[in-house]
């Protein structure tokens, strides 16, 4: 089954529907990259912050030597986490990952957060604990040494991850590669219209992490219990009847049809199958109107975990942060 796809400014086709590996534990992840790619899906998601690239790889290696797929038919991100944005981390980082996903190469590579740690601080959660930040100069030189990760073959495109319009513009000033993706959180409480505009203008594609509201992510990303429920949206609800079809499918299809490839995450082979269904699912413009006219504006991933309240820079809320 081929799904439908986006074409990238350096001339690939990303498809529409991806499977999402955050959260997927070790033992479950390699099953669910097998069972996706079986029903059709092409595009895996992956970032060395995960901690799960090694099991994909070896699942991905399995089912090359198999013979029924080759890894050109694939389509695999990952992503440069904050503690390699020194230049001269930038290069072992991305080999790293390719040596864990048992790869020649990448077909996007992202910089994951605009928001730079000390190397050796992972998940730091204040600067004492070594929370850098963001300096405009510092991601220039980032994103310089990420360009010749694709002179050296070893991606076939770099992109960008939880920017916004303003540090994205920053970025174009200076950047000789275009970032061919912006991935951002992307779901009908958060639509992000202003940076979807701004970025087709660039030639740049949007890609949507927690299409369906993130349910499953861990309650220290904040009080679960007091905040809007995506799937559990009225609108989505009643559109769901009409098509008789969950709310899952339907954000899914939502965002399929404005043109930002989803990066739902699951696990298991029901989940999966479903996800991989929602490109066909083709929504009417009543059903999209309505869904643009739900009103609520909430962001699940505010990106403020690495610093103290009191330590927040000024400037961190440019554009609300992150769109």
């Amino acid at each position: 089954m081929a799904l439908a796809s986006v074409r990238l400014n350096n001339g690939a086709l990303m498809p529409m529907v991806a499977l999402g590996t955050w959260q997927s534990k070790k033992g479950e992840v390699g099953n669910a990259v097998r069972i996706a790619i079986a029903n059709g899906c092409k595009h895996i998601d992956c970032a060395h912050l995960y901690g799960n690239e090694d099991e994909i790889g070896e699942t991905l290696t399995s089912i090359f030597s198999e013979g029924k797929i080759k890894r050109e038919d694939l389509f695999i991100v990952s992503k440069l986490w904050c503690n390699s944005q020194a230049p001269e981390d930038v290069l072992p980082a991305c080999q790293t990952t390719l040596k864990n996903l048992q790869l020649k190469y990448l077909d996007l590579y992202l910089v994951h957060i605009p928001l730079a740690f000390k190397k050796e601080s992972f998940f730091p959660r204040s600067i004492a604990e070594g929370t850098i930040g963001y300096k405009e100069e510092d991601m220039n030189k980032t994103w310089e040494a990420m360009e010749k990760l694709v002179e050296k073959g070893l991606c076939k495109a770099i992109g960008i991850s939880n920017f916004t319009i303003k540090k994205t513009t920053s970025l174009l000033d200076k950047a000789k590669i275009v970032p061919a993706c912006n991935q951002v959180e992307l779901h009908p409480y958060l639509p992000q219209p202003e940076l979807l505009k701004f970025s087709a203008s660039k030639g740049i594609v949007v890609t949507a992490y927690s299409p369906l509201g993130s349910p499953d992510r861990p309650s220290w990303f904040g009080d679960k219990s007091a905040e809007p429920v995506v799937l559990q949206d009225p609108v989505l609800q009643q559109i769901a009847t009409k098509h008789n079809t969950t709310t899952a499918l339907v954000a899914l299809a939502w965002g399929i049809k404005r043109g930002t490839p989803v990066l739902p995450k699951a696990a298991s082979e029901g989940h999966i199958k479903d996800n991989i269904k929602s490109v066909d699912l083709k929504l009417d413009e009543d059903d999209m109107k309505a869904i643009g006219n739900i009103g609520i504006n909430h962001r699940y991933f505010p990106m403020t975990w690495f610093y103290k309240p009191e330590e927040l820079p000024e400037d961190f809320w440019d554009e609300k942060f992150l769109g």
